[in-house]
């Protein structure tokens, strides 16, 4: 079932990668790029999934249509750019070469590398059951991440690249900064290391929490019923989320896969139907500009927050 993906891995790693890592004099990489490479071609197969499932469904019935919807193309560059380019060097080199330093760091000191099964040991011999909660206690994080992001002005603006959005669709699910998307790296990484997720897991991990996530940004009257909603979150769950930020209304939905966590923090919003979506508080550029006007407009915005200028964040 693999050998097509491996075939294609092969191809791009010979032909593309290992020329421009000799070309950059980055030869000591040459021991992952086969694992990037294939990472690489596991997200475009994702992103070809998502396209499968997600434009049949806005097409059936779509929450807006547009007669211009040339903002969208952009998200399509921001979710090229995620999904097949820095998502496979990000999650899979990056975490591989920090997950080996710190072993090994933690074996000189006489320490054991700290795995969920050695803190769980009924989880041993039990992969399935183990990867299920890798599942739940990256999304727990996530959740705290997101509400935070909402919380300080700074954060904020960057995460208004997302939220600026006035044609949301699956596409906009990869619509970020790129400062945030390091932040977002970083405490990924950070639980990530803590519970001991082997390398080759985590890149998966991520292409599957992404792919529910597309799903959920997607522009379609869809929801789950009154269990399945309280099970997965659905695009009319997190539609309410981005709508809040166009109405001006308090902030709700924030998980962004199981909405377990918005209702044990009291920040689930269950009842809010299809709204548009937006943040009038986000300059034009924030919306409609070109990729390159979107991340200065994010920074610049950031910048102003922290010389005390300020930005107004949406409650």
């Amino acid at each position: 079932m693999t050998a097509p993906f491996d075939f294609l891995a092969g191809w791009l790693q010979e032909n593309l990668l290992l020329p421009l890592l000799y070309a950059l004099g980055m030869m000591e990489w040459e021991d992952v790029s086969f694992g990037w490479a294939l990472f690489a071609v596991y997200g475009m197969a994702q992103v070809i999934v998502t396209y499968a499932v997600c434009v049949p469904l806005e097409r059936w019935r779509p929450v807006e249509a547009w007669p211009d919807a040339r903002a969208v193309t952009v998200d399509v560059l921001y979710t090229l750019i995620a999904r097949v380019g820095l998502l496979p060097l990000i999650t899979f080199v990056l975490f591989y070469k920090i997950q080996v330093m710190l072993n090994g760091f933690l074996a000189d000191q006489g320490w054991v590398p700290p795995t969920l099964e050695r803190l769980f040991p009924v989880l041993l011999g039990q992969p399935v059951l183990t990867f299920c909660l890798y599942v739940v206690i990256l999304d727990f994080s996530e959740y705290w991440r997101h509400r935070l992001s909402h919380r300080f002005d700074w954060w904020y603006s960057l995460h208004a690249v997302h939220h600026a959005q006035r044609q949301m669709t699956f596409w906009s699910d990869d619509r970020n900064h790129l400062l945030d998307e390091v932040i977002s790296f970083v405490w990924f990484t950070a639980v990530a290391l803590l519970i001991g997720i082997p390398p080759m897991q985590f890149p998966l991990l991520v292409l599957l929490l992404r792919l529910i996530e597309s799903l959920s940004h997607a522009n379609t009257r869809l929801c789950f019923g009154r269990i399945g909603e309280r099970l997965l979150i659905s695009p009319r769950f997190h539609r309410a989320h981005h709508g809040t930020t166009a109405a001006g209304q308090q902030s709700v939905n924030y998980g962004a896969v199981l909405p377990w966590w918005d209702m044990i923090f009291g920040t689930a919003d269950f009842s809010r139907a299809y709204v548009r979506t937006g943040d009038p508080t986000a300059e034009e550029a924030l919306a409609t500009g070109s990729y390159a006007a979107q991340q200065w407009a994010g920074l610049r915005r950031m910048l102003r927050v922290l010389a005390g200028a300020g930005a107004t964040k949406p409650s």
